[in-house]
């Protein structure tokens, strides 16, 4: 990590915003495909919370207690509106959260059910060389035209996840619809082979949505895509460049191959079900 940047309560701050804005594109774009998908969001306590369906991995709040430490009245009001919706109530908070929260959190009858690492790396001084890559690899930003190829690649990396495989297809022609992002298509020979996407906010890139088609992977196609991304961040002006990861895993690896490095790690948190019925 650049020995200038250091993980503290502003920089959670920012990452933290620029992935709860990106989720609410998300929700935006869903809400304009599907106007009766009840998709929307709401801010309280500076936490972005979003319904996006029951399954959806966008269903949940970002920033909570890191912005403003919520009351219980913004605790039970972000609860009613999981619950009026049908869908589970998560939490996704960062360890520089307010020290009050965890307390709260354990007394309404949350547990911790996932974590995640937010990695980061400052985008100063790195440039990025494309022509070092495998020639038979190209990368190039999608057009409105080829956004249902854009997807049915990105899905296509998810397959061998039978239980997900139906879901990550529908979540990818959202994706690709966002406003304020970018998405990626790799391929090789002229056939599209890998994906990735890219949102802005506040000079802060989210790095996400990558995806190779198994058949594919341990070309280069994800190298690619890290440094295309970081070559068009660093011309919109963007500082800082930021993925979440699970720990010790491929993505992390991959991450950390490319000057990513561990800001801190997170942890998901959901509401019990006997917990909710008690309210």
């Amino acid at each position: 990590m650049d020995s200038n940047l250091f993980t503290d309560h502003s920089l959670a701050c920012r990452l933290e915003r620029a992935e709860a804005v990106a989720n609410a594109r998300f929700v935006e774009a869903r809400a304009r495909l599907v106007p009766d998908s009840g998709a929307g969001w709401i801010e309280v306590a500076g936490a972005y919370a979003m319904y996006d369906g029951p399954r959806s991995p966008c269903t949940q709040t970002f920033g909570l207690g890191l912005f403003r430490m919520p009351s219980p009245g913004d605790m039970d009001e972000l609860e009613s509106y999981f619950r009026q919706r049908g869908a589970p109530v998560f939490h996704e908070v960062s360890p520089l959260a307010h020290k009050a929260l965890l307390p709260m959190l354990n007394q309404r009858g949350y547990k911790p059910i996932e974590l995640s690492n937010v990695m980061v790396m400052a985008l100063a001084g790195r440039d990025s060389d494309l022509s070092t890559m495998n020639p038979t690899l190209s990368v190039r930003i999608v057009p409105a035209s080829e956004r249902e190829t854009w997807a049915s690649t990105a899905a296509g990396g998810w397959r061998e996840f039978g239980e997900i495989a139906d879901l990550m297809l529908d979540l990818m022609r959202v994706s690709v619809e966002r406003e304020d992002s970018a998405s990626f298509l790799v391929e090789l020979d002229g056939a599209p082979i890998a994906t990735a996407s890219l949102a802005i906010h506040d000079r802060v890139a989210l790095f996400a949505g990558a995806s190779t088609v198994p058949e594919w992977r341990r070309r280069g196609a994800q190298r690619l895509l890290f440094e295309g991304r970081r070559q068009f961040a660093r011309n919109a002006g963007c500082e800082l460049a930021m993925v979440s990861v699970e720990p010790g895993s491929s993505s992390q690896r991959n991450a950390e191959r490319h000057g990513f490095r561990v800001a801190y790690t997170r942890t998901k948190w959901e509401l019990s079900t006997s917990a909710q019925g008690a309210r």
